[in-house]
């Protein structure tokens, strides 16, 4: 059987080929912006699970109809949506989509993104704690500027992790990894709709 995501509504994406909501003369804030009560609420990001209380549930869909009201009138929705989809792993309701919506849309497409690591990137951790080759590389290509001292401490290792690691990727340079094509707007906004089209009657059951 098919578990609904979301209450399904129309989608607050233009179809492709037809004109996104016209953008003011010059750049103004994402809609979502000036509605932090909706965007920002904890429900939002982490929604109910089937067995939660209905009222969770209904405030849920509450949430997601007005937040697919903002969407539909934002001009900024459709790069939002793309860059929600092929550039960072965010929660939340984004671009017209929610979380889930997006891990099946880049199943779709074959887009695969990988969550940042903003603690490590922060430089929060602490502690000594093993760190791989390719961690410490990333932290000195976020942060080329800072001495090596600041790098281990950032990275809660010691000084001589780092300088080995660096020496290592001097020494024996890593294979560039393969770039994968990005699929265009079109393909994107393609696979959104198909996602998020409403199920016909006699598939719309809860699991």
């Amino acid at each position: 059987m098919t578990t609904t995501l979301a209450p399904r509504r129309t989608s607050p994406l233009p179809r492709p080929g037809t004109a996104a909501p016209a953008a003011p003369a010059r750049a103004a804030a994402p809609v979502c912006a000036s509605s932090p009560r909706v965007f920002q609420d904890p429900l939002l990001e982490e929604p109910p699970a089937t067995g939660a209380p209905a009222q969770d549930r209904r405030r849920y869909a509450d949430l997601v109809a007005d937040a697919q009201d903002a969407c539909q009138s934002c001009p900024l929705v459709v790069d939002c949506l793309y860059r929600a989809v092929v550039e960072h792993d965010v929660a939340g309701y984004v671009g017209g989509t929610t979380a889930r919506q997006r891990v099946e849309i880049r199943r779709r497409l074959g887009v695969v993104v990988q969550p940042e690591d903003f603690d490590t990137l922060a430089g929060v951790l602490g502690g000594s704690r093993p760190v791989d080759h390719d961690e410490v590389l990333r932290v000195r290509a976020a942060h080329p500027d800072e001495t090596l001292e600041v790098l281990a401490v950032r990275l809660g290792c010691s000084l001589s992790t780092v300088k080995r690691h660096l020496r290592r990727e001097r020494n024996q340079p890593s294979a560039p990894r393969p770039v994968a094509v990005r699929p265009s707007r079109r393909q994107v906004l393609e696979a959104t709709l198909a996602v998020t089209r409403p199920a016909p009657r006699g598939h719309q059951h809860a699991a």
